[in-house]
């Protein structure tokens, strides 16, 4: 039964748009050949990577940079969109939350290669995290992390692992995927993505935004994500928000903004402002 159960929660958490919303271009830009994504407006301020992961997939990654940002978000999509589809909403976070944001394309989404499994997700965030912190300079104390849906557990999984973080956003999250689709009490060794038995490690603020009337990941998932939390930060409960369409809540963006602000006055002492 476990490895059945298991498969059918991989089959939930993986939905790669088909066929992939974009594509990737090379372009030679005074002789420096730069990646491109010609679906989508060209902009002085995004940069477009291949990343390689330790398990030997290349993902496609966009890094938004804000002239004047007070922290770096490093963004886990749901799990039925890719970077083409995600595009406009990573340069309007950054724009409206003054961070530089990187987002990325899990392995067999969108122009990555690979599979889309629990194991290359973990391998996937890792080179983002990394390219974060080796290309653009980014610490840990500046950097949120921020997972929407399935991507709370690549989210999740990092922070547990990361110590210093600025703070971490969960999405819509799931508890794990075999609960999202049984009511079980414990954790089994087949399931994938054991927020729950995680979040406990997390030891930055936690922020859990989720719809009250979402349909594919019930409201109980974010609200007992964050009563284990260990640093709470106000929820956002969105009354009547379903599970794809939060962002479109004007409340959403106002409860975000106010997050940031409040990370960025405890790190105020600090000044270490993201590259």
């Amino acid at each position: 039964m476990g490895v059945v159960t298991s498969s059918i929660a991989a089959k939930f958490a993986f939905f790669p748009p088909t066929p992939p919303s974009y594509t990737v271009a090379t372009t030679d830009d005074s002789c420096d050949r730069k990646l491109s994504i010609p679906e989508v407006p060209r902009r002085d301020d995004v940069d477009v990577l291949k990343l390689r992961t330790r398990r030997g997939n290349d993902v496609v990654a966009v890094y938004v940079k804000h002239p004047n940002a007070s922290a770096a978000l490093l963004y886990s999509h749901g799990n039925a969109a890719d970077l083409g589809q995600m595009y406009e909403l990573f340069v309007e976070l950054s724009h409206r939350l003054r961070v530089n944001l990187m987002g990325y394309d899990y392995s067999g989404y969108g122009q990555s290669t690979g599979k889309p499994t629990e194991s290359n997700t973990y391998a996937d965030i890792d080179a983002a995290y990394e390219c974060l912190r080796e290309k653009y300079g980014v610490k840990d104390e500046q950097l949120i992390l921020y997972g929407q849906s399935v991507g709370s557990g690549p989210t999740v999984d990092l922070a547990s692992r990361t110590p210093n973080l600025r703070g971490v956003v969960l999405h819509s999250p799931i508890l794990s995927g075999v609960r999202v689709l049984y009511p079980v009490k414990r954790t089994y060794w087949f399931d994938i993505y054991k927020n729950i038995d995680k979040i406990g490690l997390v030891n930055c603020p936690v922020l859990v935004i989720h719809g009250t009337a979402d349909e594919i990941v019930d409201f109980s998932h974010g609200k007992q994500l964050h009563e284990l939390s260990k640093e709470k930060y106000e929820p956002l409960w969105v009354d009547g928000g379903g599970h794809c369409n939060i962002e479109f809540y004007p409340e959403y963006l106002k409860h975000l903004k106010k997050f940031v602000s409040f990370l960025n006055k405890r790190s105020s002492g600090s000044n270490q402002d993201p590259q």
